[in-house]
């Protein structure tokens, strides 16, 4: 289906596997680079998108690199290398304060695997001096509404690349999910996901162009 079908288009991608992704580590708001498969994974997602015809009038981005490589790699894809790129940390992952860094076995061995679970799974439980996804939904929809939604609205075709629990806040306002389904919601890294929306912003329907 064609993105001129719709008059608002919003296009979400979780970034591609970063470096500490495949280390195993807890990132964050720390700052490594996409990995060779990230890359790819990004081509890939862009690839997808410009084989249905999706042309963006702004994209946005975190403050971290391998959100806004995942970006970039998407726009070339799509012909649009040069298009206007808001960055911003509010659009960053969930800040996982002192698991950051960490090799996750070794997180479970010091903290055990049910605290572990219950800091990455739970919707309202910060890890140690980090934030819960409840916290990161309280700093990404505010920006989304004042600095995002207005563009969609407007008629325009909007891009974000960002990061698995940036983009689960945003998905859970759009869909309606409580704090329970969200976080179940499992986003496949570089997988672009077309979410079709009225003239105020509400989700109409969703599309992941997996293939």
């Amino acid at each position: 289906m064609s993105s001129e079908a719709a008059e608002n288009v919003l296009v979400l991608v979780r970034h591609g596997e970063s470096e500490w992704n495949k280390l195993n580590l807890f990132t964050g708001w720390k700052d490594p680079a996409l990995s060779e498969t990230g890359q790819k994974e990004a081509k890939l997602g862009g690839e997808r998108l410009k084989s249905r015809g999706f042309k963006f009038d702004v994209a946005f981005t975190s403050s971290l690199q391998r959100a806004q490589k995942t970006c970039e790699i998407v726009l070339n894809e799509v012909g649009q290398s040069n298009l206007e790129t808001i960055k911003d940390e509010k659009l960053n992952e969930r800040f996982y304060g002192d698991l950051q860094g960490l090799n996750k076995d070794e997180a479970r061995q010091k903290w055990g695997d049910e605290q572990v679970l219950i800091w990455r799974r739970s919707y309202d439980v910060a890890p140690p001096n980090g934030e819960s996804l409840k916290n990161t939904a309280e700093r990404v929809l505010p920006y989304y509404k004042s600095t995002v939604l207005p563009h969609v609205t407007k008629g325009e075709k909007v891009f974000i690349a960002a990061h698995g629990n940036s983009l689960r806040a945003l998905i859970m306002d759009l869909e309606g999910l409580s704090g329970d389904e969200i976080v179940k919601r499992e986003l496949a890294t570089g997988v672009p996901i077309v979410y079709r929306l009225d003239k105020n912003g509400k989700y109409i329907s969703k599309e992941l162009i997996d293939n």
